[in-house]
């Protein structure tokens, strides 16, 4: 949700200072049988509302009572229009209060608010209801995330008594070199969430390189050994971003994990900008 990958707001940046709240988004993708869909309208600020509990984007609008966050979706899919509309109830066992600087500067905060939570789904269009866990985070900027990173890799899986989030940052720094000869650094989080929101890194395991995607985008992540995990399914491939879903070890035991690979160089790359807009509209 936001303006982070929004075509709209790079090129507005581009022409001088830029609103972000003038690009905002609520994304919604569906992985099942009946198909994918997908859902990222942009709006502008005149969509857009907001207070210290809710916040409204069009016709989609969040809201947190202290115990649980309500999204109330109304939207439609891209590229193939149809309704999408419901609502996902996320109930966290517990908040974090961490918050972990991404980049040297701390320009770039990420801050798992829940990393083990109950989630319920009740759709209407389409007609589906699904009741497990997940996760929910956020991330913060005060500069364009194509400036302070090549790519990272990031992965959550759930645990018996809580769940384990990588992250792996390629950051434009001093001690690799990209394509361009650029230097720059890493930035490896491996963290274990219990329950009741306590939170311990842990020895970032095995560094495991995973089979590209059928754009040729790199994945890797880290498990206990190195044919520890593998690839169960690729949920989004695109130019400069995936989803997939990983199966295998992760400090003893067997899990699932929901794995995201991004390259900002190819996201900042123009022919990338120039076909985002078919999967990203905006509505004035």
């Amino acid at each position: 949700m936001g303006s982070v990958f929004s075509p709209y707001y790079a090129w507005a940046r581009r022409r001088g200072a830029a609103d972000p709240h003038d690009h905002c988004a609520l994304n919604v993708a569906l992985y099942g049988d009946a198909g994918k869909r997908w859902t990222m309208t942009e709006r502008g600020r005149g969509a857009l509302s907001r207070n210290e509990t809710s916040i409204r984007i069009g016709p989609s609008a969040l809201a947190w009572d202290g115990t649980t966050l309500t999204i109330n979706i109304d939207e439609t899919t891209v590229p193939v229009p149809s309704r999408l509309r419901g609502t996902v109830r996320v109930r966290p066992s517990a908040l974090t209060g961490a918050s972990f600087a991404l980049d040297e500067a701390g320009l770039h905060q990420w801050r798992p608010i829940a990393p083990c939570a109950a989630v319920e789904v009740d759709l209407a269009r389409p007609d589906l209801r699904w009741r497990g866990h997940g996760y929910l985070d956020s991330n913060r900027g005060e500069a364009p995330l194509e400036s302070a990173f090549v790519r990272w890799d990031w992965s959550r899986a759930s645990l018996p008594d809580g769940a384990a989030v990588l992250y792996h940052a390629i950051r434009r720094g001093s001690d690799s070199t990209d394509s361009d000869g650029r230097q720059n650094d890493e930035r490896a989080l491996a963290l274990r969430f219990g329950r009741d929101g306590g939170v311990t890194s842990f020895e970032a395991p095995h560094r495991i390189a995973l089979p590209d995607t059928l754009w040729r985008l790199p994945r890797e992540t880290r498990a206990d050994t190195d044919a520890a995990m593998t690839v169960a399914a690729t949920f989004e491939d695109s130019p400069f971003y995936a989803r997939s879903l990983l199966r295998g070890t992760l400090l003893g035991e067997p899990v699932s994990a929901v794995h995201e690979s991004l390259s900002l160089d190819r996201f900042a790359a123009p022919w990338v900008q120039a076909m985002l807009p078919f999967r990203m509209p905006r509505r004035k």
